[in-house]
């Protein structure tokens, strides 16, 4: 056997080298061959090198990016969803964390009501109200800076909103019932749910939820928007339901409700319901005073899960079902005309006649400014962001009704008339789209010879819904049914 060469394996040896002996010619070699200690610092200066390039590299582009400043790298953004509720939000996020954000540095074009929330590389742009559709937007933030310092930079990002769609209700009394879908040019509209007797409907971004009519009272039923995946939701007995809302924020249905069987001693009347539309949990029913209370009108307060009402005693209150904060009394009223997004302002009408803007947050109000010109009382207002349409009615000497108008209110005050109509016709609801770029009035024709059907929510049978271009005063379609998804709740009597 032969020996091996070197000391044994378990004892140390001399280094037996110097720091030249890896140079060419050097002692290192023998025999043309490299030893195993001299590719091993070969492989050492190599990785070493290769490091030294990375180090280089990653500076370079450290020096660059500290030269441009900070960069734009991804955009979130649900443009769908813009259009149909407010809250939406674009975020912007930076190669690198940046400075504070004050919201004078962002600009949103088309300006639209906006609020700013930065932390870290991102910037959070949420907008207050819904958008326009078939718009593109640009949100820019100037002057930004990293958080270590260096040159500013512009982050700036555009995007177009999706085109329109919307719900309406089309009864048939001599068939079903349907809840269909369309553009705004009426063209393509796709049925979605069809019952012999739908009496309301509601939609949210996601759902839709219909009251229909029964032999035995009423049914809710929630669904997909397509119509896909319906189910029931419990009821808190056997009765009628009306009235119904959506709470999108809050994920609630609510409705009034009254027991089949009623008498002077027997039965809830017009009761308030709240409950949640994934029907995980029990009809709640608004009390006041520790009783159930029977409500003569409500809403829902857009972008929350707050209820505005008036009992039957005219007491105006209201009560937020995601708090346990109790019922918070705010006076006597007559009605509540509407309530504007983004604002917690609600339009009623108080038992003296006058109509204000009344504060939800501190009980403030104000009166509610005449339009200019000034076209009289109007019967019902319906608030969109910028302004309010205003349903007026024109009588001759002795009370009777010779016309009808939807008037356009800007937040200034100016008005022009949006929609009129003569004695022969019936303006029966007017509301905005979410943004408030288009409005939807309903209009009963030739009053006369158009009978009510037998509905627990009766209407006229022939019913249009005509949809109006707020900005140019140009109708765009007019379609035969009630209901628009746009509005908050169905026509009022």
């Amino acid at each position: 056997m032969l020996a091996a060469a070197g000391p044994a394996p378990d004892q140390p040896s001399e280094p037996g080298w110097t720091p030249t002996d890896d140079l060419p010619g050097g002692s290192s070699r023998d025999n043309g061959r490299r030893t195993p200690l001299t590719s091993r610092r070969r492989f050492l200066l190599t990785i070493g090198a290769v490091l030294g390039v990375l180090v280089l590299v990653g500076t370079g582009f450290g020096i660059v990016s500290l030269l441009q400043g900070p960069r734009l790298t991804a955009v979130q953004v649900d443009e769908a969803q813009a259009i149909e509720s407010s809250g939406s939000r674009v975020i912007l996020t930076a190669n690198q964390s940046l400075a504070e954000i004050d919201p004078a540095q962002v600009t949103v074009e088309p300006e639209v009501p906006f609020t700013v929330d930065a932390a870290g590389r991102g910037v959070g742009v949420r907008f207050t109200v819904p958008l326009d559709d078939e718009t593109t937007y640009t949100v820019s933030v100037a002057d930004v800076t990293g958080v270590g310092g260096g040159p500013s930079a512009e982050l700036s990002t555009s995007f177009t909103t999706p085109a329109s769609t919307i719900y309406l209700l089309r009864r048939d009394v001599d068939g079903d019932d349907i809840i269909f879908r369309t553009d705004l040019g009426g063209e393509n509209a796709v049925p979605v749910f069809s019952h012999p007797r739908i009496n309301d409907f509601r939609a949210t971004s996601t759902q839709l939820v219909a009251s229909v009519e029964e032999d035995d009272g009423s049914r809710l039923l929630v669904m997909d928007r397509d119509g896909a995946d319906q189910r029931e939701l419990k009821l808190p007995g056997d009765g009628y339901v009306g009235a119904i809302q959506v709470s999108e924020r809050g994920n609630l249905v609510g409705y009034n409700y009254s027991d089949r069987e009623l008498s002077d001693t027997e039965g809830r009347a017009s009761v308030l319901v709240t409950q949640s539309l994934n029907g995980d949990d029990d009809p709640q029913i608004v009390e006041v005073g520790g009783e159930e209370a029977s409500v003569f009108v409500w809403q829902f307060v857009p972008d929350s899960a707050a209820v505005l009402f008036i009992d039957f005693d005219g007491a105006l209150a209201l009560i937020d079902r995601s708090a346990d904060t109790g019922v918070q009394s705010l006076g006597l009223a007559t009605t509540i005309q509407g309530i504007t997004r983004g604002t917690y302002t609600a339009i009623v009408e108080r038992l003296d006649g006058t109509v204000v803007e009344l504060n939800l947050a501190d009980g403030s109000e104000q009166p509610l400014a005449a339009s200019n010109p000034d076209y009289g009382t109007a019967t019902s207002i319906t608030p969109f962001p910028g302004g309010t349409l205003r349903h007026v009615v024109s009588r001759d000497d002795s009370g009777l009704p010779i016309g009808q108008a939807v008037i356009r209110v800007d937040e200034a005050g100016a008005a022009e008339p949006l929609v009129e109509v003569g004695s022969e016709d019936s303006i029966l609801q007017a509301c905005a789209s979410p943004s408030g770029q288009y409005a939807a009035v309903v209009i009963a024709p030739d009053l006369r010879e158009n009978s009510y059907d037998g509905m627990l929510l009766p209407l006229p049978e022939n019913v249009e819904t005509h949809l109006i271009d707020m900005d140019s005063g140009k109708e765009l379609v007019a379609l035969t049914g009630f209901d628009a998804s746009w509005c908050q709740t169905a026509p009022r009597f």
